[in-house]
């Protein structure tokens, strides 16, 4: 049988700290939804691996860090406070939240300030990734997993290099995700189940990390086509995550899907992550699928010895 991987992008406003203007409508309520979403985890017992960006960790900063490599005003935006004044910006209350669930969770990485891995240099990608491993250890935690901003994947051998075992690999690609007709057949498909959900097949790499790929993002399909298909009483992503679960429980795959806790802003989206995750339980307990975190499908391919550490440079 297969299983189901569910992983979380935790970002507070690291998530848009490098656009023009801060979405408001998406980092206001985060705070909120991220716990939200661990008492529901809670509820129905379901372990979730959550990528958080490494400033999260902290209750506090200067604003500056000097030791991370940049000069070109990226963290012109970090207020330089502290969690009490500035919670859009600290999270380790709700790292502690994490540690704290009734639900056994794993916490990964998701870079230090949400940065590009694929367009940075490898300077800054070393410091960012080190200074994750920094923080988590502090807490007595170890980075066994990492989710690239934006599904951005590059410098592996950084991840490798720090001990990291895996990383959420890019979606593979389907005939739908092309076009406009692909965006008309998902519109009819994903209601209906006329299209398969993906699963997945977590593979090692060169730098020996294991790929485990998205299968599903919960927030792929909104606007005017969400809203459209809701009116004929269906959520296409919630139909679509049911039949992927259903499929990982009668077949050999992963169904890995993820979220950002900053994507819930309405009831309707907490309906959707309900919706699916009462159905997970359901058929977890009816059937021998199992629910498992990046960290379990790597050590399942690999052994559970930590990879050494090789603190790296500019290459």
């Amino acid at each position: 049988m297969g299983s189901v991987v569910l992983s979380l992008d935790a970002e507070l406003a690291w998530g848009f700290h490098d656009q023009d203007t801060l979405l408001e409508s998406r980092v206001a309520e985060a705070r909120d939804s991220w716990l939200r979403l661990l008492e529901l985890f809670d509820e129905f017992d379901v372990r979730t691996t959550w990528a958080v960006v490494g400033h999260l960790f902290l209750d506090s900063c200067d604003g500056t860090h000097a030791d991370l490599p940049r000069s070109d005003g990226w963290f012109a935006r970090d207020p330089g406070t502290w969690e009490g004044r500035d919670e859009r910006w600290y999270g380790s209350k709700l790292v502690e939240a994490i540690e704290s669930a009734g639900a056994d969770h794993e916490i990964g990485s998701h870079t230090f300030s949400n940065v590009d891995m694929n367009t940075a240099s490898r300077e800054i990608a070393a410091a960012e990734v080190r200074r994750c491993v920094e923080l988590a250890e502090d807490r007595g935690l170890q980075v066994d997993s990492l989710a690239f901003p934006d599904n951005s994947v590059g410098h592996r051998d950084v991840l490798a290099a720090y001990g990291i075992r895996c990383y959420r690999g890019r979606r593979p690609r389907r005939w739908y995700d092309r076009g406009l007709l692909g965006s008309a057949a998902k519109l009819v498909g994903w209601p209906t189940g006329a299209i398969a959900p993906t699963l997945v097949t977590p593979e090692v790499d060169e730098y020996g990390l294991v790929n485990v790929p998205a299968s599903l993002y919960l927030f792929s399909f909104e606007g005017w086509a969400r809203s459209l298909a809701e009116r004929y009483g269906r959520d296409p992503i919630a139909t679509m995550a049911k039949r992927g679960i259903d499929r990982a429980a009668t077949e050999d795959g992963v169904f890995h899907m993820w979220l950002h806790p900053n994507n819930l802003r309405e009831e309707r989206d907490f309906d959707r992550v309900r919706t699916i995750v009462e159905h997970l339980a359901e058929v977890r307990a009816e059937t021998p699928l199992s629910v498992e975190t990046m960290g379990d499908i790597a050590g399942e391919l690999k052994d559970d010895k930590p990879l050494p550490r090789e603190p790296i440079g500019p290459r």
